[in-house]
């Protein structure tokens, strides 16, 4: 047998033996696409359907599916969705401010290594752990905290400041204000360890020439730490605000789904779960729709600031 013949038959032995890695980054990747495509995609898909029908039920009896148009749509604006977007809107306002502040000063604190900090590893170890607390553990203690005959109104009477005890829940400023503390509590230790990230993140040999200069430590502050922390304050203001939209759990709790006093701390999803609870889908997809798309935008505008970011370091790195 020719050498060429016998070169040629061990060459093709050798290519059936190669293994193809390339088609294994396939197999790793297609339990999340099963999976999203389970329980996101098709569902996602099934809420758009179920918006465009007339599909509840009334007792025993089921209504529907039929199809409706844009009638559920038409329902939805004729409630008081708007006011239960604009108290979603205020109680976001009312935890996200203070929330802001107080992770930025935090965050300014923890990187600055002038002030040689003791304990460091411990205080940020305590200001994240409310974020691994669940948020009904947290509407629950408040619930018991500020009850007409809990211990805040104890400690009140106590101290001889009332006379009798608060209903701190019929009143909606406080209950708006508790929604608002409770949001605080459990997302600034979240917000500060981004915040520090993005200052760490900063070429240090600025605040150093900086402060040859004479910069003052508030003109460090406001003249290259915030602008340079801009992108970074743009993604925790979007991604807040999502999760204030989708805000439910606490205010669920806290006003046994209500919204009470009056309806005033009434959410969005709130109201959703309030249609669903009903098991009417149709009006149910409808809100689902109306609240997807606010929160897809705001999805994409996160998307697009990330990635502007990351260019921008791109280029600068060349």
């Amino acid at each position: 047998m020719p050498e060429n013949t016998l070169e040629q038959k061990k060459t093709k032995s050798k290519k059936r033996r190669t293994v193809q890695y390339d088609r294994w980054g396939y197999f790793f990747i297609a339990p999340f696409f099963i999976i999203y495509l389970v329980f996101s995609f098709v569902p996602l898909c099934t809420t758009f359907w179920n918006s465009f029908y007339e599909n509840f039920r009334d007792g025993l009896r089921t209504i529907g599916p039929t199809f409706n148009g844009w009638e559920n749509y038409a329902k939805v604006f004729q409630s008081d969705i708007l006011k239960y977007a604009l108290n979603t809107v205020i109680m976001w306002i009312l935890g996200f401010v203070p929330q802001i502040l107080i992770s930025l000063l935090l965050s300014v604190w923890f990187t600055n290594t002038e002030l040689r900090l003791k304990g460091q590893q411990f205080f940020k170890t305590v200001i994240y752990m409310p974020n691994l607390i669940m948020a009904s553990a947290f509407a629950m203690l408040f619930f018991a905290l500020f009850s007409d005959n809990g211990p805040i109104n104890s400690i009140l009477i106590k101290m001889k400041l009332v006379d009798s005890n608060i209903r701190f829940l019929t009143y909606t400023g406080w209950t708006r204000t508790l929604v608002a503390v409770m949001n605080f509590l459990m997302w600034y230790g979240n917000t500060t360890i981004m915040l520090m990230a993005g200052i760490m993140g900063i070429d240090e040999s600025l605040f150093e020439a900086a402060r040859i200069d004479g910069a003052s430590p508030l003109q460090v502050f406001f003249k290259i730490t915030i602008p340079l922390l801009l992108p970074i304050f743009v993604y925790v203001l979007i991604t807040s605000l999502i999760g204030g939209i989708q805000m439910f759990d606490v205010p669920q709790i806290l006003t046994n789904g209500n919204g009470s006093p009056d309806r005033t701390t009434m959410t969005l999803i709130m109201y959703l779960n309030k249609h669903l609870a009903n098991k009417n889908y149709g009006m149910g997809g409808a809100v689902s729709v109306i609240i997807f798309i606010p929160t897809a935008a705001l999805s994409f505008a996160v998307y697009k600031s990330t990635m502007s970011s990351y260019s921008n370091m791109k280029g600068g790195r060349k």
